[in-house]
């Protein structure tokens, strides 16, 4: 179908395979990321996750025997046992998770520690939280390496609980989750897990502040199907589809929209990370807004437009509203019942940005809990064949275009509009060879935002609705 990762700047190279379509992949945050969360109002905290039924970390070399998972190729009778050599693939997206704990010794790691005064990157908290599986020492086996990386655990869960049992014959998936391994079937727990680093959380070095992208930290963006197929290191075949389920991408992607905008106003509501000194902590803010070209002259040049859906004082920095925007379109499409009541909470949330702290913290606080909501109505709902086809159609609509302002929530538009293609190609509604047909539509909707000082709404709307013109041609 074609290279859509060719031109595109560093946010928006890597790729993923799923049947036979490539996927470009936004974020360079696999490359350099850092940050976890506090689960206000949905759950333990990783650490008390972490102590729940013993929570020793065996390490990444406990699973890699060759009659485990440490295979050369991926010929196992149940599973494809191969999946170390996956997570360690030295160029792949797939291998990105190994790769996490090298790269802070790489160039740029060392210079963004050294701008902070943070010392050596490897040894950092503020960076190991992410770039690593990082635990209390109480807390590790005999073959834990903290130099693995992000191994198998940090999203598996601590396995000296059911290791010994999971691959037993009469092992069943529900017994291994009470044995502690975590449900990463289920898109709200699976979401959780990703959030912790792919947006953040009050877990030492699980936060990137503003000050870290100020010394070279990539942007962090977030999106659940896209990110879960880059690291899946399985195949969904029978047996995993009789013992989990099948996985639905449009519920994956819409809960994960969902998660995040939980994930963000949870932690914008906290007093401790919301601020840096007597300053906003810009992390939470669009960069965009901010980082335009400045230039004096007699006759002023505005390089944003106005948009309706954040009623914010005019100079004001908005809030990264990227999952909001998507997550409005889902409920538009897929819970139109409580659109309305998160919209308005959306807009009350950018509006109390001009009022004070209090203010916003209390609006964070509602607009959370009607992100939660459709977090559990979405993961709840049964999925039928047109709702990637309507979701597609929601996003390019005028109600949700005229949000398509900035950059970073056109980059998430184009995503979701790959994605939801994809899902599409997976189950059937269309064939690779439709979806090949309309590859270059898509791509003038990633050239419309493959770099951020060449960003047009105007030319990102236009290309946006053209891409999805196409899709809904195939219906």
């Amino acid at each position: 179908m074609g290279d859509r990762t060719r031109g595109l700047s560093d946010s928006a190279r890597p790729r993923r395979l799923l049947g036979h379509v490539r996927i470009p992949f936004i974020a360079g945050l696999l490359a350099l990321c850092a940050f976890s969360a506090s689960f206000t109002d949905f759950g333990a905290s990783r650490a008390e996750a972490q102590s729940a039924g013993g929570g020793t970390y065996v390490g990444v070399a406990t699973c890699a025997g060759s009659t485990c998972h440490g295979r050369a190729e991926g010929n196992g009778a149940i599973v494809r046992q191969d999946e170390i050599a996956t997570w360690q693939e030295p160029s792949a997206a797939s291998g990105a998770h190994s790769r996490a704990y090298s790269v802070l010794a790489s160039a740029r790691g060392r210079q963004i520690t050294a701008t902070l005064g943070m010392g050596a990157a490897t040894s950092a908290p503020a960076c190991l939280g992410c770039h690593s599986t990082y635990v209390p020492q109480a807390q590790r086996g005999g073959r834990f390496q903290t130099s693995d990386g992000v191994g198998c655990e940090s999203c598996h869960g601590p396995a000296n609980g059911w290791l010994a049992v999971h691959y037993a014959k009469s092992a069943s998936h529900p017994a291994n989750v009470r044995a502690g391994l975590r449900p990463l079937e289920q898109p709200q727990v699976r979401a959780k897990v990703c959030l912790d680093c792919h947006y953040g959380s009050s877990d030492t070095g699980q936060f990137v502040t503003h000050a870290m992208m100020a010394a070279g930290h990539p942007r962090i963006s977030f999106e659940l199907d896209l990110f879960s197929t880059l690291q899946q290191h399985h195949d969904q075949d029978a047996d995993y589809v009789r013992r989990k389920g099948r996985t639905d991408s449009v519920r994956l992607w819409a809960v994960g929209q969902a998660e995040a905008v939980r994930r963000q106003t949870d932690l914008f509501a906290r007093n401790d990370l919301a601020s840096e000194g007597m300053f906003p902590q810009f992390y939470f803010y669009d960069c965009h807004s901010c980082h335009r070209a400045i230039t004096d002259g007699p006759q002023r040049r505005l390089t944003f437009e106005t948009n309706p859906a954040r009623p914010i004082p005019f100079g004001n920095p908005p809030f990264n509203d990227e999952n909001i925007i998507l997550l409005s379109a889902v409920s538009r499409a897929l819970a139109p019942g409580a659109a309305a009541s998160f919209d308005e909470a959306s807009k009350a949330f950018h509006r109390a940005m001009g009022s004070n702290r209090g203010a916003a913290q209390q609006a964070a606080i509602t607009l959370r809990g009607r992100a939660g909501a459709l977090s559990d109505a979405l993961a709840a709902r049964s999925y039928s064949g047109n709702d990637a086809f309507s979701v597609v159609q929601t996003i390019a609509a005028k109600a949700t275009t005229v949000r398509f302002t900035d950059y970073a929530g056109s980059v998430q538009a184009v995503m979701a509009v790959d994605t939801l293609l994809n899902a599409l190609v997976r189950e059937g509604r269309i064939t690779v060879g439709a979806a090949a047909g309309i590859r270059a539509n898509i791509n003038r909707a990633y050239a419309a935002v493959s770099a951020p000082e060449a960003y047009s709404p105007a030319a990102f709307r236009s290309s946006l609705g053209s891409a999805a013109s196409a899709i809904g041609s195939l219906q």
